[in-house]
């Protein structure tokens, strides 16, 4: 992996943490946030190395969202011909591609979230997993400020994780939602005091998904996300088919052994992908 500007990254315990960290700029997102973003993911996904990801950030905010000068200068947005709105469709495809990855990623994805969460990073923490906040945190789709519409996954993720009501009203007015009421409606998981704080609880939490069985915790999040899109009837037939595929007499009875024992499990790691495409290289 190329050495990152927009983030740092580290792996401990198996716990991959993505840092934002532009903090003078607001950590806002240009086409190098992008390009660095999807290369992470791409890699974390490919490799198993970790079993869980943090993403947190650094200085006051944790992201203002896109950079407003990135439009009209390397984002070409051309509405002058049926020709040039039919390529915006496909940038935008582009884009809406690196955060669903953050919702296709093997491993569950833990979003640390301090002062701001702006536009873009609405669109990105939603596609997160678990959700953590310091108290002066706040969300606000920024896009209805600036005449357009959200259009990286924020209107169609935000009404699966709170009441539709609260997301037309977001949505339409621009207002910010503030951490407590996030907590209450349930887009966030939990509040904390500090940033020293909040980042201890959201590490703590990453080293417990960690030291489950990650074969386990790959089959969790296909069905919890299958089960939010389909019926209870499809989503059970697909919970059969995953549990067939994926159970270990040895995974349940070394959990098991483990817990009496008060010790930690010894789990058999993700294998490794492998693009067909490279195959031979």
């Amino acid at each position: 992996m190329n050495t990152l500007t927009c983030f740092s990254l580290s792996t401990t315990d198996q716990v991959a943490h993505l840092v934002l960290n532009r903090p003078d700029a607001m950590n806002t997102m240009h086409p190098t946030f992008w390009r660095e973003l999807d290369e992470v993911l791409t890699q974390l996904h490919k490799s198993a190395q970790a079993r869980v990801l943090l993403i947190s950030s650094t200085g006051r905010h944790f992201s203002a969202g896109m950079a407003l000068e990135t439009f009209g200068g390397g984002i070409a947005m051309d509405d002058q011909s049926p020709e040039g709105r039919a390529a915006i469709f496909d940038l935008l495809a582009d884009m809406q591609a690196t955060f669903s990855k953050l919702e296709t990623l093997r491993i569950p994805v833990i979003a640390a979230i301090q002062g701001g969460c702006i536009g873009g990073a609405v669109d990105m923490v939603t596609a997160c997993c678990l959700r953590y906040a310091t108290a002066d945190a706040f969300f606000c789709i920024q896009e209805i400020n600036i005449g357009m519409v959200a259009d990286l996954g924020t209107l169609q993720r935000l009404p699966k994780l709170i009441p539709l009501g609260v997301v037309k009203e977001l949505a339409y007015t621009g207002r910010r939602l503030s951490a407590q009421k996030a907590l209450g409606y349930g887009l966030v998981n939990e509040v904390f005091d500090s940033h020293e704080a909040m980042l201890a609880a959201a590490l703590q939490c990453a080293k417990e998904i960690a030291s489950k069985p990650p074969v386990a915790i790959w089959g969790t999040k296909q069905v919890i996300h299958y089960a939010r899109d389909h019926s209870v009837n499809d989503a059970l037939k697909q919970m059969g088919w995953v549990q067939g595929a994926i159970w270990s007499n040895e995974h349940v009875r070394e959990a098991v052994t483990a817990m009496k024992e008060k010790r930690a499990g010894h789990f058999t790691a993700l294998s490794e992908l492998q693009s067909f495409k490279e195959i031979g290289l």
